[in-house]
């Protein structure tokens, strides 16, 4: 490999953007002298000549050193074994997460022999763990304590007993953040990329309009996340058992959540894997504290998440829980009343246009009045928002339905797009509603976390109705009040690091005074309809105006001047030209090849366009009839998140005016990207390229992710 070749690596390793974040009061240097292949200092970290001669080791040596660096300054009083093996530990894990760009494993380290034996899932025995120690040892100068002396002898045996219940727990928290849901969280070795098409690594070089479906994080929430997880490593490794880790951890974010959204404490917080794992629980309360039989009234099944339906039916949604317990699809959950019954009330006409608010309105009451009358309970949805931006029904029939039907109704708002102000959600819960929220929409967190919110008498309510046995699989205590039973000891951890992460955005997000994030948003929204709208290839969905009362207090009025800002749309579908068919919209399948390629570097098979090699991620399309009818037609989304109200971390540097900017031709570059992929579209067809973590290499080397 060339010199120049040597020293790109390197500096790729240093802005790698999951590593530079993380590294904190870290500064780094580079000693070709050293004789091992780094040397951490208190809060200097020298690496050796091993980065030069094997430079794809670089990432794996640098988050091995950030690790034991962070662990020996956070807490200086754990025994220097148990942190070496911690950091080694999690470095071997790490290097895992690296394959070749053809998906491959990466490479074996002759040099680094714990790469490959603290990557099992055991630690190594006793005397394989005195043998590494001799390695692993020098890695790390004094500890920072004036009381440090001599170490003790190791004591493998003992050491090995302490790290065996831990070591499950001791992993990157991008691996971690990937578990405690469903297939769709597992990363494609090839792709760096889950099914929803984005990371739990930041990813900020990635054009993201994706919040109406999931995002990639930004190095803000991966550093959120990554603070929870060295928090809970500290503890376990001080001699806190896991679960009590770990349940500290879901314990914190239900508090913070209860904190943004006004809530008087962590009892009125629910977490859940997903927003359907939130209408689930929703059920679960509501059925456990009634003696009539339920009915569900859904609003837009078809717009909601795929496995809604069956989970406010009380059945298993999918073949595998967040609690990695294999169901049976479709089959009535252990606990859930056979009795309820599900009807879903369409948004939409036969042919995609939107149903008047009035005609929605009046079938919610008439099937209230219907499900009253006939000795059921009801559960009654509002959406708030649907996939395409939607709001139904009414806040005014549901006052009206609570006032006629006292007992007879519970309400829970399907808020888990998170389009909506966090003073609005704190009257609905206040007025008696449940509301579905979730991290990973609108604040931009990682896929999969979500929560419902109780209020104080449904709370207290569940002292005295224990929930559905079958909840057992989905769910453990920690994520719900002390109160419910009978739930299993423990908690998702993995779900717990994702909020954590979502709750870094929320908290950026509440940083920004309401009348700024209206401004953002206003402006966004002209950008986004005038840019779709001059497009020759996009026909944008009409979606009729929010329609929510004024907000009272500084969130909704300042000198007489409107500034909540949740009636401003954020979520913008359209339909997309048929290359092949003129005058045709692309069918759903197509749809989705066409969100798969804008997510792909396309350069090696468009070579003359540099906007081929941008990587473009908008919501997933979404099913809407065709209005001259025959295929379903897929509707992409350009969305508003939270991040582009309060900035991408990976913006510093530029002023207000520039970042916006920047987002705004991020936004066309996007669109546009699709008209390339249109005018090639018959190439890519037979190529089919996949999407991808970052672009691709002009030319092959071997650092970095690929």
């Amino acid at each position: 490999m060339l010199a120049e070749d040597l020293t790109r690596s390197l500096l790729d390793t240093l802005e790698r953007p999951d590593l530079r974040c993380i590294a904190g009061p870290l500064s780094l240097t580079f000693d070709t002298s050293l004789p091992i292949p780094f040397l951490v200092r208190d809060t200097q970290v020298s690496l050796g000549p091993l980065a030069f001669a094997r430079p794809d080791l670089a990432p794996t040596l640098l988050r091995h050193a950030i690790e034991l660096a962070r662990l020996r300054l956070d807490a200086p009083d754990i025994p220097p074994p148990l942190a070496g093996f911690a950091a080694a530990r999690l470095a071997a894990l790490f290097h895992r997460l690296d394959p070749r760009p053809d998906g491959t494993p990466a490479p074996a380290a002759p040099d680094l022999p714990w790469l490959t034996e603290l990557a099992t899932t055991e630690p190594p025995p006793p005397a394989a763990l005195a043998s590494l120690w001799t390695a692993l040892a020098p890695l790390a100068g004094p500890c920072p304590t004036p009381l440090h002396q001599a170490e003790p002898p190791l004591d493998a045996a003992a050491l090995f007993h302490t790290l065996r219940p831990l070591w499950p727990f001791l992993g990157p928290t991008e691996s971690l953040m990937a578990e405690g849901g469903d297939e769709r969280l597992t990363v494609d070795p090839r792709t760096g990329l889950n099914r929803y098409g984005c990371s739990h690594r930041p990813r900020p070089w990635a054009i993201t309009f994706a919040s109406s479906t999931a995002s990639s994080l930004s190095e803000r929430g991966f550093e959120g996340a990554e603070s929870a997880r060295r928090h809970a490593s500290v503890a376990l490794l001080r001699g806190q058992t896991p679960a009590k880790a770990q349940a500290a951890a879901s314990f914190e974010a239900r508090a913070a959540l209860a904190r943004f959204y006004g809530l008087a404490g962590a009892d009125q917080v629910i977490l859940a894997a997903s927003g359907t794992d939130c209408e689930l629980a929703a059920l679960a309360v509501v059925a456990s504290a009634t003696a009539r039989p339920v009915t569900s009234l859904l609003i837009a099944p078809d717009e909601t998440g795929s496995g809604v339906p069956l989970a406010a039916h009380g059945r298993h949604f999918s073949s595998e829980t967040a609690c990695n317990r294999p169901v049976p699809r479709g089959d009535l959950i252990e606990g859930f009343p056979e009795q309820t019954l599900l009807i879903g009330v369409p948004l939409r006409a036969p042919d995609g246009t939107p149903r008047s608010s009035a005609t929605v309105d009046a079938e919610c009451a008439r099937l209230t009045e219907d499900a009253v009358a006939a000795g059921r309970h009801v559960l009654l949805h509002q959406l708030d928002l649907s996939k395409t931006g939607l709001l139904s029904p009414s806040p005014a029939l549901i006052a009206a339905l609570r006032a006629r039907f006292p007992g007879r109704i519970d309400i829970v708002v399907d808020a888990c797009q998170a389009r909506i102000a966090a003073a609005r959600v704190a009257a609905m819960v206040r007025d008696g509603a449940m509301v579905m929220v979730t991290g990973s929409k609108f604040f931009t967190g990682p896929p999969f976390c979500g929560a419902l919110l109780l209020p104080e008498a449904t709370a207290r309510r569940l002292a005295t109705a224990p929930l559905p046995a079958g909840l057992a699989e989905y769910t453990h205590a920690a994520e719900w009040p002390p109160t419910a039973t009978p739930l299993p000891q423990g908690a998702n951890f993995s779900l717990a690091l994702r909020w954590h992460a979502a709750l870094a955005e929320m908290t950026a997000l509440a940083a920004v005074p309401p009348a700024r994030i209206r401004a953002i948003l206003s402006g966004f929204r002209d950008l986004a309809l005038h840019a779709i709208a001059a497009h020759p290839d996009l026909t944008p969905l009409d979606t009729p105006p929010l329609l929510r009362a004024p907000l009272a207090g500084e969130e909704g009025v300042e000198d007489g001047v409107e500034t909540s800002w949740d009636e401003i749309p954020t979520i913008f579908s359209f339909l997309v030209a048929d290359p092949v068919r003129p005058g045709a919209f692309l069918a759903l399948d197509d749809s989705r090849r066409l969100h798969r390629w804008l997510n792909a570097d396309l350069s090696r098979l468009v070579p003359d366009d540099p906007l081929a090699a941008r990587l473009c991620h908008l919501g997933q399309p979404v099913p809407v009839p065709s209005p001259a009818g025959g295929d379903i037609l897929g509707a992409l989304r350009l969305c508003a998140g939270a991040r582009l109200v309060s900035g991408e971390p990976s913006h510093e540097g530029l002023d207000a005016s520039a970042r916006l900017a920047r987002e705004h031709e991020d936004a066309r570059h996007a669109l546009a990207k699709i008209g390339l992929i249109l005018k090639n579209w018959t190439a890519l067809l037979s190529a089919d390229p996949v999407p991808h973590y970052a672009p691709l290499e002009p030319t092959p080397h071997t650092s970095g992710p690929q």
